[in-house]
């Protein structure tokens, strides 16, 4: 996948050409879901400074950045350097020195300066993969194994263990390391004996050492091991089972079915089930019980993300932010299989799981999966493996070829899964719900149904920046949105809009922490809150304010679309349980009732996935998945944010000790 034109000519533009020659020159591959999608380089020049270059195709998104470095004493940076551009293609031009004690940066988000009185450590805004590794070493060599980080935090590394692996006949050892401090679960990254970097990541992203490739499961699988571990004793920690049955006492119970609130309700919840519903002093409360009391609180049935791609370490914020069940859109298959179990078994934090099986065609923009189908046969043999592993959906991706989407439909509906995605190139959303589909993914798609031959190919990012710079102009209450909005009616289409993840992509601007993300970051560890500051898509001039219309436009969108009676659905396909929270506060930004948007988030939901006869409101016989919440979010919606207690199929947890547990402030 990697765009082997950009790089020759961007090596010519920064002088690529000519270092690439040193001698010392070390190759690695960048892989994203196993094949490659990129390189990255490293090599030291006369003068004893590093240098990198990273570059990587990511559906036509992806950085191409050089790097220089200096190291001083213990391994720290003096000077780091970047030239470039990032994820989105916005340009990069980055550096960081010290000297005499003080440290100045200068980011395309960042612009500071301190006294610096013992070693720390400038980690780039935009770097290669490599700093990583520079990391790991400074740490190893500092006292305690620990190094304040600039602009702020700190870092520390553990030693995990060493693994021989075997290449190309050859054997070699190498070394797993976790540092803490950059995220909120441990940064993973590995060296040979001699302390050079092998590979970091995991089997969505990883970068290791060129043609080594063959030894990533190795590598995932010890990672794994180690993070299983870890994992194990936050669910032994975290989790309450009650030794007898659990009553919610002076609850405001929000009834999913009506939208109502109704005051003073006591809850039983016996085992895994929901026992009894009733007023205060109208049930029975069974003898030994563990009593709640939610004076003043709502009591609410679990909250459902529909659109995720799950991690092992996703499921803890999951429930933190009283989401008890999510819809998996696109992950690997043996990998989602395992961690399903492990949710339902209670060895790994998460919540309930339904699964979508991926589809994409082959191609330079295909998505990172290995399940891609150029035929009829093809397509149905996935469906029909999808279907025997418990999957209850097919996502179509961009790169399908239209021709294909018949048979997509008709084996997917035969084996009783429904038929979602990305409206394919050469598609547009109407010919796709005339062909079948259930629903669509993300609301661009809306947009992209007026925008004609004009808008360009829609496997590239033009299907975000195409909406962005013509969003605002779509006449939405024109006979042909309204024709659209008809369609989807008659069809029972429901839509998953992840309007949160346009918010980033439309409004965020570098330097500034993103609106999505602005109520939670300062509770977020710092280094975690840096990556806020990084904007959206790069916005050409005199475009900034289009920009933010095109996303107003979409929230109107959206009120038509429920207006209308069209269903639809609270997904985010982004930071887990944070970006939850903000994709609901957006629905009712755009003027969609807080009752009903808690409705979207719960039975309805339940409904579309064909489980209300057992989730997705609080009554009699249902599983106990409950949240409780301080304040009254059918009112005020920001309230969801305040989760005090989830029940997840009858365990209990308490947000606050499990944001506690990873660095977050509760």
């Amino acid at each position: 996948m990697a765009k082997q034109p950009l790089l020759l000519i961007l090596g010519t533009l920064v002088g690529l050409s000519a270092r690439a020659q040193v001698p010392d020159t070390v190759r690695y591959t960048v892989l994203m879901a196993g094949r490659s999608a990129g390189i990255e380089k490293s090599w030291t020049t006369t003068d004893g400074s590093f240098h990198y270059y990273l570059e990587f195709n990511d559906r036509g998104r992806g950085p191409a950045l050089t790097e220089s470095m200096v190291l001083g004493a213990g391994g720290v940076p003096m000077l780091i350097e970047g030239t470039g551009h990032d994820y989105y293609k916005n340009s990069v031009a980055e550096r960081f020195a010290m000297a005499n004690g003080q440290a100045t940066w200068q980011n395309s988000a960042e612009r500071g300066s301190k006294p610096v009185a013992t070693p720390a450590f400038y980690l780039s805004m935009d770097g290669a993969v490599e700093e990583q590794a520079v990391l790991a070493r400074a740490l190893l060599a500092a006292p305690n194994r620990t190094l304040r980080l600039l602009p702020d935090g700190e870092a520390s590394i553990a030693r995990v263990g060493e693994l021989t692996v075997h290449t190309h006949g050859e054997s070699r050892t190498v070394v797993q390391y976790a540092i803490t401090g950059l995220d909120l679960t441990p940064t993973r990254v590995w060296l040979d004996m001699s302390g050079q970097f092998f590979a970091a990541g995991g089997s969505w992203f990883m970068v290791i050492r060129a043609g080594c490739d063959s030894v990533q499961p190795d590598l995932i699988k010890a990672q794994q091991a180690a993070d299983s571990a870890r994992q194990g004793i936050l669910a032994r920690t975290l989790a309450h089972k009650p030794s007898a049955a659990l009553v919610f006492q002076n609850a405001n119970l929000f009834d999913a079915d009506s939208g109502k609130v109704r005051a003073r309700n006591a809850v039983v919840v016996v085992g895994n089930r929901i026992t009894a519903v009733g007023p205060d002093g109208r049930v029975a409360i069974p003898a030994g019980a563990e009593i709640v009391d939610a004076t003043g609180k709502t009591l609410l049935p679990g909250l459902w993300d529909m659109h995720v791609h799950t991690s092992d370490d996703d499921g803890l914020l999951h429930l933190a932010a009283g989401v008890t069940s999510v819809r998996d859109m696109a992950n690997d298959v043996d990998e989602l299989q395992v961690r399903r179990h492990r949710w339902d078994d209670g060895s790994l934090l998460g919540p309930r799981l339904l699964m979508a099986g991926f589809l994409d065609g082959p191609g330079p923009f295909a998505g990172p999966t290995k399940v891609l189908v150029s035929t009829d046969s093809e397509a149905r043999a996935w469906i029909d493996r999808y279907a025997a592993m418990g999957y209850v959906q097919t996502k179509v991706y961009s790169s399908i070829r239209p021709e294909l989407v018949p048979a997509i439909v008709d084996e997917s509906h035969k084996r009783g899964l429904r038929v979602s995605g990305h409206i394919p190139n050469g598609m547009t959303a109407e010919q796709a719900v005339r062909a079948g589909f259930d629903e669509i993914q993300h609301a661009n798609f809306w947009f992209l149904n007026f925008g004609g031959d004009s808008v360009g190919d829609t496997r590239t990012p033009v299907r975000f920046t195409a909406v962005a710079e013509r969003g605002a102009l779509l006449d939405l209450g024109s006979e042909r949105v309204r024709a659209f909005i008809r369609l989807l009616k008659e069809r029972g289409t429901a839509l998953d809009p992840t309007v949160n993840v346009f918010e980033g992509l439309f409004v965020a601007r570098k330097g500034v922490v993103s609106p999505s993300y602005a109520t939670v970051a300062d509770r977020l560890p710092p280094q975690v809150r840096r990556g806020f500051l990084a904007g959206g898509l790069p916005v050409p001039e005199g475009m900034d304010q289009r920009y933010r219309d095109s996303f107003a436009a979409m929230l109107r969108f959206l009120k038509l679309m429920y207006d209308a009676g069209i269903p639809l659905e609270a997904g985010t396909d982004a930071f887990p349980g944070f970006a939850y929270q903000r994709e609901l506060e957006l629905y009712a930004q755009a003027g969609i009732p807080t009752s009903a948007v808690l409705q979207i988030a719960t039975i309805n939901a339940a409904r579309i996935m064909h489980r209300d006869s057992v989730l997705g409101s609080v009554a009699p016989g249902k599983l106990a998945d409950l949240i409780l919440v301080e304040g009254n979010p059918a009112e005020r919606i920001s309230d969801v944010r305040r989760v005090v207690l989830v029940v997840k199929d009858g365990t209990v947890y308490q947000p606050a000790m499990m944001y506690r547990a990873i660095g977050v402030r509760p």
